[in-house]
């Protein structure tokens, strides 16, 4: 009788451990931040049947969320129901039902399985805003950054929830790109873990895996390249031009180095290889560059500024 009693306490616990590792089917996501980034993965997790509750400071940027949001939606229905416009119609209605805006953080994210943050690349700002969340989320709610270039373990330190706390990084334009880096640091649990890899596959993203290190695949491979490019432009071995169509004609890239500096930002690209150079000053992919600090000085930032390595009408 004592074995089979123990045996039978073994056994509750052991299904009481499986039932704890379960992993969190997530249904309700709250996305804190209304700009391209925010809005777009509203847009697909609301397209893909989550409820979503998509957050920011004001109504008036909420408004100009929703509408990018409509107009996007539109451009979807247009390829995917081409032949059938009446489902496409349903298509978008069906969506926005699944889409609420709130200007109020902290009063939505009672109910939530997911937050995911999409705000200004600050790691001030975000461990603020995250600090704030811990107190009003429920326990189960896992927290999500869609950073490019902060370190996620700084982020889930400044919450009580370092078990329930990964990356999110989800590419622009977020409706087209398939690709998500789902980041795990040192304290994320497998179940969290897990539940990000499922949800990202829900939203009909190719998600990848990689630990909490800067840049974390892509942006990783991508921005010492671009630096490099630059570099080989400062030493004068060849011309930003002729770089850029030995990259596309050669590499088979869409874009050259220096393209692709004045798509993304160079106060965007600099703001990301200066955070890395604190982080590791002795590696040289990190090194600043001269002549890109001298364009952000002089507000040369790219195309959003009519120039950049190039000019543009």
């Amino acid at each position: 009788m004592a074995f089979a009693t123990r045996h039978f306490v073994r056994a509750a616990s052991s299904d009481a451990a499986t039932a704890a590792a379960k992993k969190l089917l997530i249904k309700h996501v709250t996305i804190i931040g209304g700009g391209l980034m925010g809005a777009g993965i509203a847009q697909v997790a609301a397209a893909s049947g989550h409820t979503v509750v998509l957050v920011d400071q004001s109504d008036e940027i909420l408004k100009k969320s929703t509408k990018g949001i409509e107009e996007s939606l539109k451009r979807v229905t247009k390829k995917k129901f081409a032949d059938k416009p009446e489902a496409g119609a349903e298509f978008i209605k069906k969506t926005l039902k699944n889409l609420t805006t709130s200007t109020d953080a902290a009063s939505v994210v009672h109910s939530t399985d997911l937050v995911i943050e999409a705000i200004v690349e600050n790691m001030e700002v975000k461990n603020e805003l995250f600090k704030t969340l811990d107190k009003f989320a429920p326990e189960h709610t896992i927290f999500a950054s869609n950073t490019s270039s902060l370190q996620i373990t700084a982020m889930a330190n400044a919450t009580t929830r370092q078990d329930r706390f990964g990356g999110l990084h989800f590419f622009n334009p977020v409706p087209m790109m398939k690709l998500v880096e789902v980041i795990k640091t040192p304290m994320t649990s497998q179940k969290t873990f897990e539940s990000l890899m499922d949800f990202s596959k829900a939203v009909g993203k190719s998600p990848v895996s990689c630990k909490d290190t800067p840049g974390f695949i892509v942006n990783r491979l991508l921005v010492p390249y671009m630096m490099e490019a630059v570099r080989l432009f400062e030493r004068g071995d060849a011309s930003k031009e002729d770089i850029d169509v030995a990259m596309k004609l050669g590499a088979g890239y869409p874009m050259g180095p220096f393209e692709l500096l004045d798509y993304v930002g160079l106060d965007t690209s600099k703001y990301i290889i200066d955070g890395w150079h604190s982080l590791e000053p002795n590696n040289p992919l990190f090194a600043p560059s001269p002549l890109l600090n001298k364009l952000v000085k002089e507000k040369k930032l790219g195309k959003k500024t009519g120039e950049g390595f190039y000019k543009y009408k």
